[in-house]
């Protein structure tokens, strides 16, 4: 069969410079990230339109058009971000299907954006007001104006791309073109987005400028072109130019967007320079700074990464912005590198530190992601005084929530990528893949279960590629072809299938799923004694609802208990958790029904004895490990660690204290 002419439709990155190019014709179909888009659709996007309006965003712009403006509503001048990433969440919701609220709502912000656009392209509903305490321009470290725009630009190419609608593209050029016009001898904004806005701007337009001022932009940092206030310069990773920076450092969210936009730049410039450094500074992030979860950022006060091994469980900061800036990150290195180790981070953030950002109900939302939960905590989430103890329905800078609401609309962008003859399967869901040789139908209950079925509907004439990700949790990973084992072993994280391929084969990947014990580096010493646990993709946790016998600090978990744990299903709600159980071997041929319903952890536990009254008691030195002195043993429950929090506030923990006292940080096996 020859090649078919397939209607473009591009996602959020659109690039053919690198190792691999993405593919954006994906459909998802089923499965755990079906059932995200359709919550997205049915909950959360509603609610956030709800509390945008609510919150005065749509306002701050109205206002402009009157004589005599209202004031400014919200605390900090970049709110009008809030708007930028819902619309475009929303531009993927109506590429697909329309929906009168949604696109009334869509139309408003759009008309009056266009409406209040400066006659020389400024856009800014804080700076534009005549009673502004600053002038646009006036505070580049903490004004925003840069970093608005990037949201504007991303919102605007989404319209453009999924819609055909072009007046946000034309909105943000004019916004775009008077940056270029003024930055681009001097200046850098004090939080980076805008640098890989940019360079799609220039992937959607062709003006090589966008592309000269995001490398300028990045170039920058570093050289003293930003005055700091408040924080020192490696907050704004502006302490050292991004070539020389050590580690990664400073405000994670910052850090992330400016590492993802660095590799913007690199993927269409080739400057190998700037390769390396990212490669070095992802490197080190995986190997010392970030979470189990996938997690990054371990401080409250600056919101910032902290130092190497600094990674404390109930003050793990991991803000949520974080998790999707990391992703993007590991989807452009991917892409220039076609390395299947990026994509591991990603798996790991996105049903980690990014799905529990977000309530079963999808309508509150955690700001930062802590890794424990201490019986008597009474922090509430976000900056700003009472509130709810766990999530939240919004912020009083409520970044995070849009930010779920855009990437959660545009996870089918991030299945599939392909060159020239192969098709490359990054990440595994029920979903229909179309491209210009080879179309596909995945089926699997991901990430509750490791059996995928993929079934080609359409081939090429001749020899092609199946290329499929062996995640780098997996073990004995297998692979058959209409019914045939394949010794088909992975090489760099990859499996690679070619042959004449006919519609109607059938691909059978059986990725198994035993639940895993993870110890932690000795140099880490928050965890040191812990152990955690996982299956498949997930990081699990204990709530304290699941042990009413054992305070969950008391809990005692052994390797050989975890290894013999029970996995059963469970539907959880607010207020309590339903359990069925089911054997290893329909785990196994994934028989499991492939409802919206978690895999548990039964695991036998034993509860250690009273602790000491003292706070750093003398332990006696003829001792090198002394006894626990544990009582007794029962099961109890570990749900994902996406999950907690939906059922009241209470105790959690991800890493549980082990039989012994000490560590040798060696792998569990």
């Amino acid at each position: 069969m020859t090649s078919k002419q397939v209607k473009p439709q591009f996602g959020a990155v659109r690039t053919a410079a690198g190792a691999v190019r993405p593919l954006s014709r994906v459909h998802i179909t089923g499965g755990l990230l079906h059932h995200w888009q359709r919550r997205n659709s049915a909950a959360t996007i509603p609610h956030t339109i709800e509390q945008l309006r609510a919150a005065g965003n749509v306002a701050n712009l109205s206002r402009l058009l009157e004589r005599d403006p209202a004031p400014y509503r919200g605390r900090y001048p970049f709110l009008d971000t809030d708007l930028y990433k819902t619309l475009e969440g929303l531009a993927y919701e109506l590429g697909d299907a329309d929906d009168d609220a949604v696109r009334g709502f869509y139309e408003e912000v759009v008309g009056l954006l266009e409406k209040v656009q400066a006659e020389d392209g400024y856009l800014n509903s804080f700076f534009q007001d005549p009673a502004a305490a600053k002038k646009p321009w006036e505070d580049l470290a903490w004004g925003h104006e840069l970093y608005n725009l990037g949201h504007l630009i991303q919102a605007a190419v989404a319209a453009n791309r999924r819609m055909g609608d072009d007046r946000l593209l034309r909105v943000a050029a004019r916004f775009a073109d008077l940056v270029v016009s003024r930055f681009g001898e001097t200046g850098v904004c004090g939080h980076p987005e805008v640098e890989m806005a940019l360079v799609e701007l220039y992937r959607e337009t062709g003006e090589r400028g966008y592309l000269r001022q995001a490398a300028q932009f990045v170039d920058r940092r570093g050289t003293g072109a930003l005055k700091h206030s408040i924080f020192p310069g490696d907050y704004f990773q502006d302490h050292l130019p991004f070539r020389e920076l050590p580690s990664v450092t400073g405000h994670a969210v910052r850090m992330a967007y400016l590492a993802a936009g660095a590799a913007d730049v690199f993927l269409e410039s080739g400057d190998d320079s700037l390769f390396e450094a990212l490669e070095r500074l992802w490197d080190d992030m995986v190997a010392t700074k970030l979470y189990i979860t996938g997690g990054l950022g371990s401080r409250h006060s600056d919101e910032a990464i902290g130092d190497r091994y600094e990674l404390p469980s109930e003050r793990s900061y991991s803000e949520t912005c974080a998790a999707i800036a990391v992703m993007q990150w590991a989807w452009r290195m991917f892409l220039a590198t076609s390395g299947a180790k990026y994509l591991d981070v990603f798996e790991r953030v996105l049903y980690n530190a990014y799905a529990v950002g977000l309530s079963a109900d999808g309508k509150a939302f955690f700001y930062d992601n802590p890794l424990q939960r201490r019986p008597d905590h009474e922090q509430r989430s976000g900056a700003e005084a009472g509130g709810e103890p766990l999530r939240r329905s919004w912020f009083g800078c409520p970044c995070c929530p849009p930010n779920i609401v855009r990437w959660m609309a545009q996870l089918a962008d991030y299945v599939a990528a392909q060159r020239d003859g192969a098709l490359i399967v990054a990440h595994y869901t029920s979903a229909v893949i179309e491209s210009a040789e080879l179309d596909l139908a995945m089926e699997s209950a991901y990430p509750w279960d490791g059996d995928v079925r993929l079934t080609v509907s359409r081939a090429p004439d001749g020899p092609y590629a199946l290329v499929l990700r062996a995640p780098g949790w997996a073990r004995d990973v297998t692979v058959a072809v209409n019914g045939e084992p394949c010794d088909a072993a992975a090489a760099d994280g990859w499996i690679t299938l070619e042959r004449r391929w006919s519609a109607g084969d059938e691909v059978r990947l059986g990725l198994p799923m035993p639940v895993r014990a993870h110890g932690s580096h000795p140099y880490l010493d928050a965890t040191r004694g812990a152990v955690s646990l996982a299956r498949g993709p997930l990081v699990y946790c204990v709530e304290q609802q699941d042990s009413p016998a054992t305070p969950v600090d008391d809990l005692l978990v052994g390797v050989p208990e975890i290894r013999h744990a029970e996995i059963r299903h469970a539907e959880i709600g607010h207020a309590e958790i339903g359990h069925a159980e089911i054997g290893h071997a329909d785990i196994v041929s994934a028989n499991i029904e492939r409802r919206d319903e978690a895999v548990v952890l039964r695991v036998e536990t034993a509860a250690a004895p009273p602790p000491s009254a003292e706070l750093y008691p003398e332990l006696p030195l003829e001792q090198t490990h002394p006894e626990t002195g544990a009582t007794g043993t029962s099961p109890v429950t570990f749900v994902p660690y996406f999950l907690w929090g939906n059922r009241g506030p209470e105790a959690m923990r991800v890493w549980v204290r082990t039989p012994t006292t000490g560590t040798n940080g060696r792998k569990a096996t």
